[in-house]
């Protein structure tokens, strides 16, 4: 079994966050977490279907209590991959079994009481001591802190960062990457974007809540196709509806309001 009819599966274990940053979006869904019973049964229905799960749609993953009871049961049959703000990356005890972890450093902000150096400081410790974990540093070129992190990241790694490339290799399995700040698809924005787009034939998402919807942009599950507790994975792949959605976005046809103000790709 090649368990790759979708490159990645997004597990949201949880849509609380420890934070409140004026970039993220906002949600109706009750907060809600996944139990490791209910995070057991999603990860034997989406078995055959992947061998990379990421978990985050919304919230901060590392605030789940059992985090680490998380990555080290799904990393038997999966390759664990977390995106954190990264404040709470020492909730991760001595666990060797992430394969990536995504920090957003442009989530850093001195209002949240801790300082910029511990926030850094934490973050290089967790790097020193998990040398096979990626390490994906994610920057925004506009964030308050931008100067403050590449001077911390060319300091510790001991590099002069290319701030015209979009990815630096700052060391073995260590990287940075720069993106304009994203704005999240929203029916209200003032837009409508067109072009191909990789949900359905790349990946799905499921919420807290086990709604299955289209892709990790879809917080409130306009597009769910199901949910993971009570219906069958095999089902929705060959239903109608998800079949014609997923060709009409690899044809750059976006129907669903949503995926027109969507601006990911680009």
């Amino acid at each position: 079994m090649k368990r790759d009819f979708f490159k990645k599966i997004y597990i949201e274990i949880t849509n609380i966050c420890n934070l409140k940053c004026p970039f993220c979006t906002k949600s109706s869904r009750e907060k809600r977490s996944l139990s490791i019973d209910e995070f057991k049964i999603i990860l034997s229905k989406i078995y055959p279907y992947t061998k990379y799960i990421y978990l985050h749609v919304l919230g901060e993953p590392l605030l789940h209590p059992d985090i680490n009871d998380f990555i080290n049961i799904a990393s038997k049959d999966f390759y664990v991959n977390i995106t954190t703000n990264g404040y709470l990356i020492n909730n991760i005890k001595n666990n060797k079994n992430i394969r990536q972890i995504n920090i957003s450093l442009h989530s850093y902000n001195e209002i949240y009481n801790k300082s910029f150096d511990d926030y850094i400081n934490d973050i290089f410790n967790f790097s020193d001591n998990n040398k096979k974990t990626y390490l994906n540093f994610r920057l925004w070129s506009n964030t308050k802190y931008y100067d403050k992190f590449i001077y911390s990241l060319e300091s510790k790694y001991n590099i002069v960062i290319d701030k015209e490339k979009n990815n630096n290799t700052l060391d073995e399995n260590v990287f940075l990457n720069f993106k304009n700040e994203f704005v999240w698809p929203q029916v209200s924005n003032n837009s409508s974007i067109t072009g191909p787009c990789h949900a359905l034939s790349d990946h799905i998402s499921i919420l807290s809540d086990g709604t299955i919807t289209a892709c990790c942009l879809d917080v409130d599950g306009e597009l769910s196709f199901g949910n993971i507790f009570t219906d069958s994975l095999d089902d929705i792949v060959k239903n109608d509806r998800f079949n014609k959605m997923k060709e009409e976005l690899k044809n750059g046809i976006r129907k669903n309001n949503l995926c027109k103000k969507c601006n990911f790709l680009e």
